[in-house]
This record gives C-alpha cells, structure tokens and sequence, in this order.
C-alpha cells in the first residue's frame, strides 16, 4: 500500500489536536532558539528567520498538519500554492511538503462514521463497498462501491471530527505561523486566516459540494470537453458525497500523447478557466492536479467541487478589464483595474506599488503572445519568484491580497504548472481576445 494510504487515526477531540500542534510549536521554538543560541556562542547576530525556517523544522510543521488532515493541512496546501507575494519563499516552500493525499483512516474509524450517517445497516444498499480507499485528501477519503442495481459510485467520506475542529485548529495554527521568524515582521496574516476559515467550513459542508458539483453537471451537461460525475443524491450526506464512478486515467497520463494532444489539453483547461470567470459565474478553485483526469473518450473529467466559489458579475468585470488592459499593455488602466481588485495595501507608497505593476506586466507577458508559447521552456514562474523576492525585501511591500485574488492566482498558477507539465504550447493571445470582446 502506498504510504500516504496507510490508515492512521484522526485525532478528533479539540484537546488531542492542539496538543499534536503543541508539540510541533515547541519543537519548532525550542529548535529556533537553540540555532540562535549556537549563533551567539560563535559571536554571530542570531538570525530568528534562518534559525526558524531549517529543514529539521520544515519536516516538523509538514509532518504535524498532515497528521492532523482537516483545517491543518487544507490551510498548509493553501499557504503554499499562494503566489509568493505574502510569503516567503522558505515558509512556502516548508508547507509545499504537504501532498494532496493523507493517511487514510483505520476500516474502524471508517465504519463508525458510515453507521453514523447512513445507519447501522447501510451495506445492504451495496453489492460491494471497498473498505480501501482510493484516494486520501485533507478533508476526507474516497472509496468505490457498487449499488445493489449495479450502479458504479465513488465514495467521498469526511474525516471525522475535521469539521468541528476548523476554528480551533486555524486558532492554533495562527499562533504557530506568528512564532517569531516564520513570517515577516509587520505582516497581518488575520485576513488570510479568517478567509481559510470560513472557506474550511464550505469545504467541509458536502451539502454545499453536491450543489456545486450539481450546478457544474448542469452547467456542462452534453459538453464533448468535460465530463462531470453526476451526483447520487440519495447516498449523499453533510459529511458523504456520492457520484457516479468515471472511469479515467490521471491528467498525467497524457505525457505519452503526442504534441497536439497535449496542447489541445492545456488549452481546453484555460478556455474552462474563461468561461468560469466570465460565464459560469462560479470557480473551482483548488488546481490540484488530481482533480483533472482523461476519461476514454477524451474528455476531460472534472473531480473535487469542495472549493467552489462565486465570482459576481461586477468582480467579473473588473477581471475583464484587467484582461483588456494586460493584452494592450495599458499601463494605466493596469494600476487603475489592479487598485480596484485590491492588489494595493492602502498605506503603500506609489513607488511601491509602481514596481509591482511592473511584476504585473511582466507575469502577463506571455498573454500578449500570439504566437505558442512554450510552456515547457518558460522561465517565468522562476523569474516572477526572484523579483518578487526582490519586493519582498521592502517591508512596506508585505500585504496579504484579498481572498478572491488569492483564490483566481491559486488557479491560474496551477493551470500555468499543468500545462506545463504538459509540455504544451499554446498561443494565447487568439484564445483571450473573444473574452476582452464580450460586455
């Protein structure tokens, strides 16, 4: 069995959690300061940052949220796919340890929170369940079944105990991130942590997943590009999901597919990233890989709707004008569109905040590009990471974006990694103009 299958029990009460965190905070202090204590017996200035952001460390912090699953981990997934501008690159690259899959729970565990929402005697609504899961993510764990008319169903059961301990386990993770070292001195991570809480909590309401995942069916119904699983109402609960069971391979697996195929992947998946913005009305926001596989007939199947946020009309206009403005390289209208989508912290200074329209023309580059660009030998996210480190320098530049920025750059950057994964090459700029056109 793979490792990150292998059952573990989720700790479920407030206090066996904040104890697991507690422990990591005290190793992660004590390790802190005795690297500062050794600086200063070899008559150096003691570097809180350096002595704090330590693999040894980074091993304790990743392996703590992933033994905990829930809010933890969910919010150690969220802090390192955010795009560096609040972060710095050590603290993201210590959370980014965090993989999409979890330790599953003990077949106990497992059944005790089936009886819970189903009733004592739910397997005889089966011919087979797999105790088994096929998948473990932060929230909970997937498993296959079959119903007794023969209906192939995957499984999404929710870790026991996660919801209920999202705001203690965000509390008690707060404290740990504000240790001293760990983030930047000035920075209010209070923002970002109450977002992570109240979108936690939608992510563990599977009520709201069915409907989101429902609308995104409806929404797609007949599409010859995207398949969605549709949803087995009747199995369903606020704490178990249930939809069909799409046979498909991982988004991966089209490494083996030749160029065209490739490319016409990536394209389809920005395209989808468009029409949700400027269409649907509706986001998907968590870019896991995982959560894009191919089905036989080429289609791409869409999974995991626990992220699902709205984009209001008047938020979709203010991305569209931004869009416009960054195909015409209207340096202008850029600062205007980027102040009022929040980019700026109020008390920045305009120097400040001209170097970071800078950033902002220079990520956007490639949409100007009408030939295919090379996703595969792009340089950019490597680029934009050492200039924004370069701002970060400033202490003046540290400013935790709103939540909606936050969410659409988790998922146009990981749509930028898969295609690039990918190796695809795209020309986006004909792909784009269709968009700025629309009212």
């Amino acid at each position: 069995m793979d490792d990150t299958l292998r059952p573990r029990s989720v700790p479920q009460r407030a206090l066996a959690r904040n104890l697991r965190m507690g422990g990591v905070a005290g190793g992660i202090l004590g390790a802190t300061l005795g690297g500062a204590a050794s600086a200063l017996l070899r008559g150096q200035r003691p570097d809180l940052a350096q002595a704090a952001l330590t693999p040894a460390n980074a091993l304790r912090l990743a392996g703590g949220l992933a033994h905990l699953r829930g809010a933890a981990m969910k919010l150690g997934q969220m802090l390192s796919l955010e795009n560096g501008f609040a972060l710095p690159p050590e603290l993201t690259a210590i959370l980014g340890q965090l993989q999409a899959n979890a330790p599953a729970m003990p077949p106990q565990q497992l059944k005790t929170v089936l009886t819970r929402d189903w009733g004592a005697g739910w397997h005889a609504q089966f011919q087979r369940f797999e105790v088994r899961p096929i998948a473990a993510a932060s929230i909970g764990q997937v498993h296959r079944a079959w119903t007794n008319d023969g209906r192939a169903l995957a499984i999404k059961v929710q870790f026991p105990g996660i919801a209920e301990s999202i705001d203690s386990d965000i509390a008690t993770l707060g404290r740990l991130l504000r240790m001293p070292g760990l983030l930047p001195r000035g920075l209010d991570i209070t923002p970002l942590l109450a977002e992570a809480r109240a979108q936690l909590h939608d992510e563990a309401d599977y009520h709201r997943e069915a409907c989101a995942l429902a609308a995104f069916g409806q929404a797609l119904a007949g599409d010859s590009t995207f398949r969605v699983p549709a949803l087995h109402a009747g199995l369903s609960t606020g704490r178990i999901l249930a939809m069909d069971y799409v046979e498909s391979a991982p988004i991966d697996s089209a490494l083996t597919q030749s160029q065209p195929i490739r490319d016409h992947i990536a394209r389809d998946l920005i395209t989808l990233v468009l029409r949700e913005i400027f269409t649907l009305g509706q986001m998907q926001t968590d870019p896991n890989f995982a959560n894009y596989r191919l089905a036989p007939d080429g289609r791409i199947v869409l999974l995991d709707f626990g992220a699902t946020r709205a984009i209001a009309p008047e938020t979709a206009a203010l991305y569209r004008g931004l869009l416009r403005a960054f195909l015409t390289e209207d340096r202008t209208s850029i600062w205007a569109q980027m102040a009022a989508l929040g980019y700026f912290h109020k008390d920045q200074s305009e120097a400040r905040q001209a170097l970071i329209v800078d950033l902002a023309i220079k990520a956007s580059a490639p949409l100007r590009q009408s030939a295919p660009y090379d996703f595969a030998r792009s340089t950019l996210i490597n680029d934009l990471a050492r200039a924004g480190q370069d701002l970060g320098a400033a202490r003046d530049f540290w400013h935790v974006p709103p939540a909606e920025l936050l969410f659409l750059h988790r998922k146009i950057g990981g749509m930028f990694l898969l295609a690039q994964r990918l190796g695809a090459q795209v020309a986006l700029r004909p792909l784009l103009d269709p968009w700025t056109d629309m009212p």
